[in-house]
C-alpha cells in the first residue's frame, strides 16, 4: 500500500493474466473507491517498464483511476520480436491480449462494475483500438500518446468509445498518420498535437501535458461521478 501526491491510498501488486495459452505479468494500482479503471497497451510489450507509462499511469491514480499495466508479450516473445518487429505490428495478437485482460478484470469483485478505459503508446494504440472495436460494451475510451492508431486498419470505423490521439509537434510522420486515423474513426474523437514534444515525450512538461490530457479524458468518458 502505498499513497500519491494526492493523499490516495493506493494498493498495488504484481498480477499474472492467461492469454490464448500464456500467461501475462501486469502491475494492477487499485485506490481506494476507484472510479475507473485504465488499461495500458505497449506494441513493444515493455508497458509495464515503460517510465513514460509508469508517469502517466501513477498520475491518473491521483485522480482515483486504477490502472493495469501489463507486458502483452512473454520474454520470449519480446527476445524475438526484438529481432524482428513483427510481433508489435500484429494487431489481432496484440487484440486479443488486451480482450483477455478486459475478462480478467472482470473478474475482480472490486472494479469488475467500473468502467475502463485503454491508454496505448506506439503500435500498442493500434491494439487498443481493435480491442474497442470488438468489445465496444467493455471499452468506454481510449487515449493514444505518440501512436499508430492506424494500424488498427478496418478496426477503426467500428470503434465507438470516445477516443483522444496525442501526437508531439516535432512527431510529423505520426501526426500525419494519426490524422489519416482520424478521418476513418465514427466515434467522438479528437487529435491534440502537444508543442515542442518529440515522439517519446521526453522534453520537459510534454509528458504532464499528456498525462493531464489522458486524466480529463477518461475522467469525462470512463468513470463514475
Amino acid at each position: 500500500m502505498r499513497e500519491t501526491e494526492a493523499q490516495t491510498r493506493v494498493e498495488a501488486r504484481e498480477v499474472s493474466i492467461s492469454a490464448g495459452g500464456v500467461f501475462l505479468k501486469g502491475d494492477l494500482a487499485l485506490p481506494e473507491r476507484a472510479r475507473g479503471v485504465v488499461l495500458f497497451a505497449h506494441g513493444s510489450g515493455s508497458s509495464r517498464h515503460s517510465p513514460r507509462n509508469q508517469f502517466v499511469a501513477q498520475r491518473l491514480q491521483e485522480t482515483g483511476l486504477a490502472t493495469l499495466l501489463m507486458d502483452l508479450l512473454t520474454l520470449r516473445e519480446e527476445e524475438e520480436d526484438a529481432r524482428t518487429a513483427r510481433l508489435r505490428f500484429d494487431m489481432g495478437l496484440l487484440g486479443r491480449r488486451l480482450i483477455a485482460a478486459l475478462d480478467w478484470l472482470a473478474e475482480d469483485a472490486r472494479i469488475r462494475d467500473r468502467p475502463v478505459g485503454c491508454f496505448g503508446a506506439s503500435s500498442g494504440a493500434g491494439g487498443a483500438l481493435v480491442a474497442a472495436a470488438e468489445r465496444p460494451e467493455s471499452i468506454k475510451a481510449v487515449v493514444s500518446r505518440g501512436g499508430r492508431p492506424d494500424l488498427a486498419g478496418d478496426s477503426l470505423p467500428r470503434v465507438q468509445a470516445p477516443t483522444l490521439l496525442i501526437v508531439g509537434s516535432h512527431d510529423t510522420a505520426v501526426i500525419e498518420m494519426n490524422r489519416q486515423a482520424l478521418e476513418r474513426l465514427r466515434c467522438v474523437k479528437e487529435l491534440v498535437i502537444v508543442p515542442g514534444a518529440s515522439h517519446l515525450f521526453e522534453e520537459a512538461g510534454t509528458l504532464d501535458v499528456v498525462a493531464k490530457l489522458a486524466a480529463a479524458w477518461f475522467i469525462r468518458y470512463a468513470s463514475t461521478a
